[in-house]
């Protein structure tokens, strides 16, 4: 950590870093004909100073577990990021030559395929909440020392999911936490909102309770002081508003409104620019000397097998409070879980595990951008992170979402109170596009859990499982139909009636597959035998017993689903028959719905037991 007083050698060593960073970002978006060097050159000396005086950590090692973190949130920064790692030596300078090539992980905007990036950046204001995560967990989970540090435009500052982030960050006292605004007053296609009214930005930061610095960004004395202020901060993140010029140091670029996002034209005018720089580089500096962290001991985690489910046959349960009893027992032989909750934990039954592990649940609020980013940043620290909220406000964080899966995150999505089967509420609270939103993805798991001991085993298979799970519980009570020794394992499907005499085979999951079991028995008294596959994996999704079973019945099969019609379970059957001559009908949602009554909006809406009959009986005649 720097001191309150730094020497001039070691000023002029920072400040050459800082204009080598520049003429790397220049040869680098040059070469490549494409990129931001504008935007790298206003935060140079900001990154000059964290990597070469202020953080520590392993320049062989960047996720070593006492390391400080480094979260590049303006992401189109990726050049000035991915140079810093060069000059600390990580892999040699010649490397940046290969920026946004297809043969080299330096992409245009920076992801975890690179060791020293937790999250995929680009997608503006989505930083603050990933270093929100990982400061959780320092303090509260691994009670660690390090610091995490999260570097952001002051155009993405607009976006609200940045002031989610500020609120819970304040509200947890994440002293830990440091964020820099370069605020270099230009935007992509005008100057930003507040352009250098450093007293606006200062006094929209301390409204949120954060320790506001307003500093000159390119005065490297000034931010070593004021990195150092921070460091000694308690109760409290901080926030260091950096004033700084896009283009810096270039002077035909140099606070110019039309550079954003153009790289120098290669030959004279990318010469032009270097010489410039390299005309700024001073004879006298010091010996840069990276601060490595001590390694903290760190005990091996132990992770026990939960116990059987609770529920016995007979037994009538919400899978939404299923899930709740499975993430408690979770947390009682896995240490790594952790939850997080958007303000609604006596609904979706989080509050039994938050009772029992206060130090591993966090609650956000109404704040599910937030909730996601945050869940991404615990999974970064190896955390299995589980965020819950109703299935339609995930839709509030859907870019979240994606970035996430583009990371490849391990977070745990779980989303209640889903379709018209929640009843009075409304549509406005029913989740009815959800299976479409997360299944589009093509690394994310999808699971729709139809009674309690299934949700039970799957919550435990989503756990186990490294990569995005979404998992679909519902609101009303069912009937436990699996014993207590059932498995499930994703990518199954269960046949729960058979015979040989089938000539249809329904599909369904959820309360649908109640309605389906309910029109097999109806159906069979007529005389007609169908099939009933209990869909619980919808993606990845069983092909092998869908095609088996739409050929051992007349190449017939009937999907239905508490969902909209495009996207969802009756989608994936379809995909995954297709090439095999079955036909696919979907009985599904097909109009905004009403209020009412749970069992009048499932007949209401055409996805009950009597469609799920006249549809059978239509489609065999």
């Amino acid at each position: 950590m720097a001191g309150l007083a730094a020497s001039p050698e070691l000023l002029n060593a920072l400040h050459n870093k800082a204009t080598q960073l520049r003429i790397n970002s220049v040869r680098a978006t040059s070469e490549a004909g494409s990129g931001h060097p504008s935007s790298c050159a206003s935060a140079a000396d900001i990154v000059a100073a964290l990597f070469f005086s202020v953080m520590r950590y392993d320049p062989q090692n960047p996720k070593a577990l006492n390391s400080d973190r480094f979260i590049l949130s303006k992401g189109h920064a990726a050049p000035l990021l991915y140079a810093a790692w060069a000059e600390a030596g990580l892999f040699p300078t010649s490397d940046l030559l290969k920026l946004r090539t297809l043969t080299s992980d330096l992409e245009g905007h920076p992801t975890p395929r690179l060791p020293f990036v937790d999250m995929a950046t680009g997608s503006l204001g989505q930083g603050l909440s990933v270093g929100v995560g990982i400061a959780l967990n320092a303090k509260f989970v691994d009670k660690l020392d390090h610091r995490t540090y999260v570097l952001m435009g002051d155009g993405e500052s607009v976006e609200g999911s940045v002031w989610e982030a500020a609120e819970v960050g304040r509200q947890h006292g994440l002293d830990n936490l440091c964020a820099i605004v370069d605020i270099n007053r230009l935007g992509q296609s005008d100057p930003t909102m507040l352009q250098h009214d450093m007293d606006a930005y200062r006094s929209r930061w301390a409204g949120f309770g954060w320790h506001a610095m307003v500093v000159n960004g390119h005065d490297l004395s000034a931010l070593l002081k004021a990195f150092d202020e921070a460091a000694r901060t308690t109760g409290r993140p901080t926030v260091l508003l950096a004033q700084t010029f896009k283009g810096k140091g270039i002077s035909f670029m140099e606070d110019r409104a039309d550079w954003h996002g153009k790289p120098l034209k290669k030959g004279e005018e990318t010469q032009k620019a270097i010489d410039e720089l390299t005309k700024q580089l001073s004879p006298n500096g010091a010996t840069i000397q990276i601060h490595t962290p001590s390694a903290p001991s760190a005990a091996p985690v132990t992770i026990g097998t939960i116990p059987p489910p609770p529920y016995k046959i007979g037994d009538a349960v919400a899978t939404r409070e299923a899930f709740g009893t499975a993430l408690e027992a979770l947390g009682s032989v896995n240490p790594l879980v952790v939850v997080l909750d958007a303000d609604v934990k006596n609904s979706t039954y989080t509050d039994k595990f938050g009772k029992k592990f206060p130090n591993r649940f966090f609650e956000n609020f109404i704040a599910e951008q937030n909730m996601v980013g945050a869940a991404a940043g615990l999974a970064a620290c190896g955390k299995i992170p589980f965020a819950a909220t109703f299935a339609c406000f995930f839709s509030r964080a859907y870019d979240f979402i994606r970035m996430a899966a583009i990371s490849g995150s391990n977070i745990k999505l779980v989303g209640t109170h889903v379709g018209v089967s929640i009843g009075e509420d409304g549509p406005s609270q029913m989740g009815l596009e959800d299976i479409a939103m997360m299944a589009v993805q093509p690394n994310v798991t999808v699971l729709y859990p139809s009674d309690g001991n299934s949700t039970y085993r799957l919550l435990e298979a989503a756990a186990q499982h490294k990569g995005m799970v979404y998992v679909r519980a519902g609101r009303p009570k069912t009937p436990v139909i699996y014993g207590q020794d059932e498995r499930f394992h994703i990518g199954g499907s269960k046949v729960i009636r058979e015979s040989t005499s089938d000539i249809l085979t329904i599909v369904a999951a959820g309360v649908t597959l109640f309605e389906a079991l309910k029109a097999h028995d109806q159906l069979k008294a007529a005389g007609i035998a169908v099939r009933v596959i209990d869909l619980y994996s919808i993606a990845p999704i069983d092909q092998t017993t869908l095609v088996e079973s739409g050929r051992a019945t007349q190449r017939r099969i009937l999907t239905v689903e508490d969902h909209y019609a495009h996207g969802g379970l009756g989608d994936a059957v379809l995909s995954a028959v297709s090439s095999e001559g079955i036909a696919v009908h979907k009985l599904a949602v097909r109009e905004i719905p009403h209020s009412g009554k749970p069992e009048e909006l499932v007949d209401h809406y055409g996805i009950g037991v009597r469609s799920i009959v006249e549809a059978a009986k239509r489609i065999i005649t």
